[in-house]
């Protein structure tokens, strides 16, 4: 896979397997709202990746398969580097509207409206 920037997508992800790691591709799916193939795509690469391992927990052939997604050391890194990253977008926009409020609340004396 080509190097793709952070995207909260991967984040989604990881958080709900940390919060249940015996969900279903459809689980996942149905749960971050994404379709059964973007989901299928997504884990394929995070598994490619190394920060997701899969392991199927279902030996009798004649059921059907059960794959449980784990994330590896690799993946605790990953989400943690992902997490900071976006707490520092949310840092700088908060930063941003503070200054246009305090402009405003300058400007307009604490009114919200022409003087």
């Amino acid at each position: 896979m080509t190097e793709q920037p952070q995207t909260e997508e991967t984040l989604f992800i990881f958080k709900e397997l940390e919060a249940n790691p015996n969900a279903t591709q459809r689980d996942l799916s149905s749960r971050l709202n994404f379709s059964l193939g973007k989901t299928n795509y997504l884990l394929r690469e995070l598994i490619l990746k190394g920060f997701i391992k899969a392991k199927n927990f279902t030996g009798n052939p004649g059921k059907l398969r059960k794959i449980h997604y784990l994330l590896t050391e690799k993946g605790l890194e990953e989400k943690f580097r992902l997490v900071k990253h976006f707490l520092q977008i949310k840092e700088v926009e908060y930063n941003k509207l503070k200054q246009e409020s305090d402009l405003l609340m300058k400007t307009y004396g604490g009114e919200y409206g022409p003087k």
